[in-house]
């Protein structure tokens, strides 16, 4: 059986996802105001770090688990939107997004083989129609749509990285958010910090101590009123209503993300665009209007 707020939940993804659909706004942002490349990324993560940590110093007295204890989870999707989060700054918006939003199709292998779930005629038809959509967008004239920079690789390396996460998610059955929402921050920041070293110049100098403190506030207020909320729902969602389902709602981010980047990025929206948005919305709906049933899904 479905989940009794199957529907809310899955609205809650899609407001999630559409939201992130503009992280791309505040990312370059914080970049043009002197937080250089990848070093916005690792003071949003860091920064998240430091407001949780209160509870979960309060969690770990009480002897509740805190989510230091989850690092495979933490390191996949936090990890994977590190890699999102600065491919965004490494090559084109519509790029990353559709290179990252192939995790339809890692998620779908990843039931398939680790968690054994049969997949229906909902989900074939859904995650082809998505796959459409991205070719169409991202192929256009040049064929397959394959990477071509390092934003592309850590997009698509993101996105496999993530479905991970999403699967772990699903699978560890966790009532309470705090443990999966800190385990993310915190393992999110090791990868922050390993990419920051690792490509050094290629995400952009260490920024000032003036940028630093002058963009403090807003970091702070970014974190508490965007970052947490979304990556609290998204972290959640999984194991209440399936990896694949939220991987496949996930797409919303990618609608958000290209009619925005082309109303205020000056990236390309025509036909392309509008047909391969239109074909991965389809597929949203269909898996949400259509849900397959658990016990079918888990199957062997």
């Amino acid at each position: 059986m479905c989940h009794p707020r199957f529907l809310l939940i899955c609205f809650g993804v899609v407001l999630a996802a559409g939201s992130w659909g503009l992280y791309w706004v505040p990312q370059r942002a914080f970049e043009q105001a002197g937080m250089t490349g990848g070093w916005g990324t690792l003071a949003q993560s860091v920064g998240c770090v430091l407001l949780l940590l209160p509870v979960a110093v309060w969690r770990w007295r009480r002897g509740d688990q805190t989510g230091l204890d989850l690092p495979v989870f933490g390191l996949l999707m936090g990890g994977g939107f590190v890699c999102y989060a600065n491919s965004l700054l490494l090559t084109d918006v519509v790029r990353a997004l559709l290179l990252f939003y192939l995790v339809p199709v890692w998620a779908t292998l990843i039931e398939i083989v680790f968690l054994k779930r049969r997949q229906g005629w909902r989900r074939s038809i859904s995650l082809s129609l998505s796959l459409i959509g991205v070719w169409i967008v991202l192929g256009k004239d040049a064929g397959l749509p394959l990477p071509e920079n390092l934003g592309d690789w850590l997009a698509i390396t993101g996105g496999a990285v993530f479905a991970g996460g999403v699967a772990r998610a699903d699978a560890m059955k966790i009532d309470s958010v705090f443990p999966v929402l800190f385990a993310f921050f915190v393992y999110g920041s090791v990868v922050a910090i390993a990419q920051a070293a690792f490509f050094g110049v290629s995400i952009g100098p260490v920024p000032s101590a003036d940028a630093w403190f002058a963009l403090l506030p807003w970091l702070a207020l970014f974190c508490l009123v965007f970052f947490i909320p979304t990556m609290a729902m998204t972290a959640w969602a999984p194991q209440h209503v399936g990896t694949g389902l939220v991987s496949i709602l996930f797409l919303a981010e990618l609608l958000f993300g290209t009619v925005s980047a082309a109303l205020w990025a000056d990236e390309p929206f025509g036909w392309h665009e509008a047909v391969g948005s239109t074909l991965i919305l389809l597929a949203g709906v269909l898996e949400v209007a259509l849900p397959t049933p658990v016990k079918a899904e888990n199957a062997t």
